[in-house]
């Protein structure tokens, strides 16, 4: 078989980096040996405005004094529905320090409870931790209903037992199940009256949830409308055909022997990077940072930045072949 030529060879290597993604978040640092969260009550309370209050109370043992607090994952956005998380507010009833920290990160939000240079805790601490739930509840024809995983799938350490209560308005209809698919299970169901409903677990391991289906009659609250985001990837086939093409471009323009002009690989270049980040700064203005979704612009940019490189290379090699200097 042939070798490549030293172009094709650096065209490959252009191509290659530009399709290659990078992969951030990763998994989160287990938690010492022995650390455990004894308990976990949630309450949520569904307002007329729709929206759901939560007030979360948890304890938890430090198996060491090196820990300076907790810190809870709440999903804002589940696919492309988007939801609200705000009104944040930390506490602590055994003095621990208890200061908020409130992040977004790929599609969750980081809430970090404890302070920088406070000192570390150990032992067994109490934390309560609020926040308001905006655009949580979905419109049906007969009724109206929310699904959320209370406790969520975040916590690396075993859970002993966990509480959820809903209140509403109205009478409500609920269910819950606990663990982590496809092995769920039936939660404990309390029901103290016709307006509220409890739900119990207990012996939960690392990353099992506990999420309930609450629905509520029709009318009883107000329901926006859901909001949503673009997809992650929405290119059509006019932008994937549209790339095709000037990565076709690029492979034969680096197989030419004549030079292209000098200005037109750093022209495609930047117009690709360009059209790129009009697009990406677009996404992040509407929806926030971790919102980019990859569109035909972004395809079609992604296509003139590599042609550019390619026309770039192609122009770097004639001109070390000819021994003609740079521009």
């Amino acid at each position: 078989m042939r070798d490549m030529s030293k172009s094709r060879r650096r065209a490959a290597v252009v191509l290659a980096g530009c399709l290659a993604g990078t992969a951030a978040g990763g998994a989160a640092a287990r938690a010492d040996a022995g650390e455990r969260m004894p308990t976990f009550d949630a309450v949520l309370t569904v307002r007329s405005d729709g929206v759901v209050h939560v007030r979360e109370t948890v304890s938890y043992d430090f198996a060491g004094g090196d820990d300076r607090g907790i810190t809870r994952s709440v999903p804002y956005r589940r696919g492309d529905r988007l939801y609200g998380v705000r009104a944040v507010r930390t506490s602590s009833s055994t003095g621990a320090p208890a200061r908020a920290r409130v992040r977004a990160f790929l599609h969750h939000v980081r809430i970090t409870v404890g302070e920088r240079g406070a000192g570390t805790v150990s032992g067994r601490q109490a934390y309560v931790i609020e926040y308001d739930l905006h655009g949580v509840l979905t419109p049906r024809e007969r009724y109206d209903e929310f699904v959320w995983d209370v406790l969520g799938t975040g916590w690396t350490v075993p859970v002993g037992e966990a509480a959820v209560r809903v209140r509403a308005p109205a009478p409500v209809r609920a269910g819950c199940r606990a663990g982590r698919p496809p092995a769920l299970t039936r939660c404990l169901r309390d029901r103290p009256g016709p307006r509220t409903v409890g739900f119990t677990q207990r012996g939960l391991a690392p990353g099992e949830g506990m999420t309930v289906k609450v629905r509520l009659p029709k009318g009883a609250v107000e329901v926006p409308p859901p909001r949503y985001a673009p997809p992650h990837w929405r290119a059509g086939a006019a932008g994937a055909a549209g790339a095709a093409v000037l990565v076709l471009g690029a492979a034969l323009l680096t197989r030419r022997r004549a030079a292209p002009h000098p200005l037109a690989g750093r022209g495609l270049l930047a117009s690709g990077l360009t059209v790129m980040l009009a697009d990406v700064a677009d996404d992040i203005a509407r929806h926030g940072v971790w919102a980019v979704s990859v569109g035909d612009p972004l395809v079609l940019g992604f296509g003139l930045a590599l042609t550019g490189a390619a026309v770039m290379i192609s122009e770097r090699e004639d001109r070390v072949a000819h021994g003609t200097p740079p521009p």
